[in-house]
Order: structure tokens, then C-alpha cells, then sequence
């Protein structure tokens, strides 16, 4: 592979938007967010490594999952940049991201429990709610959704 011309190893940005479903905007996007970094051909084209599905993949996910391009990027700035990433370097970085999805699937939980309980009650104002927040006393904790972000009821009976 070393002795063919440049041009045609990697992948063209149109095998990289057919593997990964994105658009070739997209991915276009991602590249000038420091997220993929393509080769150019001698003609100036894009030639992307098969490790760049993998990257782009991650980033759809993701990014699904709520999370920014910054955090994104520095998730990916861990990642060996001039080869293909081992299943090593991707656990790795799993393991940067398992504490923050932790925390966001117990704040999702914890947000469709308090929201069922809040709509079966009726009343909808925390202002007002005499089992959850009577007499507003939670504002004392801060600004906010304040249950939603940790605090509970049974800290101000204390």
C-alpha cells in the first residue's frame, strides 16, 4: 500500500457518508471541529482512515446522548491520532464517559419519578405543593429545579 499514489488510499468523503448514514455536510462540520482530520489527495480531496467511521460513530452516539462537541472533541483528543484506535485506547476512553452517563441515567430517573409523582398529584406548582415543597421552603437550598438537581424534602426536615 505504501507505493500507491496518495490519492488513492483512505476513503472519499462519499464512502464515509455511506457507511456512517451522515451527510457529507456533516461530516464536513465535524472535520472543521477538530473531530476527524482526512488526509487530502494530490487533487486536493479528502481521504479519510476506516478509523474514521469508528470516530464519526462515536460522535453520532454521542452526541445523541447529550453530549457537546467540546466534550466530544476532548473525549477523542485521547485517542492516538496516526492510527487506528486499539480496543485498549476505546476502553479508555468508555471509562471517561461511564461516570458522566451514570450520573445523567440516575438524574433521567430520578426526573420520571419526581414528574410522574408531580403530575399524579395535580396541584403542578412546587409553589404550592404541600406534600413536596410546602411553603416553598426548598428555595432555601438555591435556584432551580432543585429536586431534580439532587436536593430532596426530607433535608429540610432535618
Amino acid at each position: 500500500m505504501a507505493d500507491r499514489p496518495l490519492q488513492t488510499r483512505g476513503l472519499t468523503i462519499g464512502d464515509i457518508a455511506a457507511r456512517t448514514g451522515l451527510a457529507t455536510s456533516a461530516i464536513r462540520h465535524y472535520e472543521s471541529e477538530g473531530l476527524v482530520s482526512p488526509l487530502r489527495s494530490a487533487g486536493g480531496q479528502r481521504r479519510y482512515a476506516r478509523a474514521d467511521i469508528r470516530r464519526l460513530s462515536f460522535v453520532m452516539i454521542s452526541q445523541g446522548l447529550g453530549f457537546s462537541l467540546a466534550e466530544i472533541r476532548a473525549a477523542l483528543a485521547t485517542l492516538p491520532p496516526h492510527r487506528a484506535p486499539t480496543k485498549a485506547d476505546w476502553a479508555r476512553l468508555s471509562r471517561r464517559f461511564r461516570k458522566e452517563l451514570d450520573a445523567r441515567i440516575a438524574q433521567m430517573t430520578l426526573l420520571r419519578e419526581k414528574l410522574d409523582g408531580c403530575i399524579g398529584c395535580g396541584c403542578l406548582s412546587l409553589t404550592d405543593c404541600a406534600l413536596y415543597n410546602p411553603k416553598d421552603r426548598i428555595k432555601a437550598k438555591g435556584a432551580g429545579p432543585r429536586y431534580l438537581l439532587g436536593n430532596s424534602a426530607q433535608e429540610l426536615d432535618g
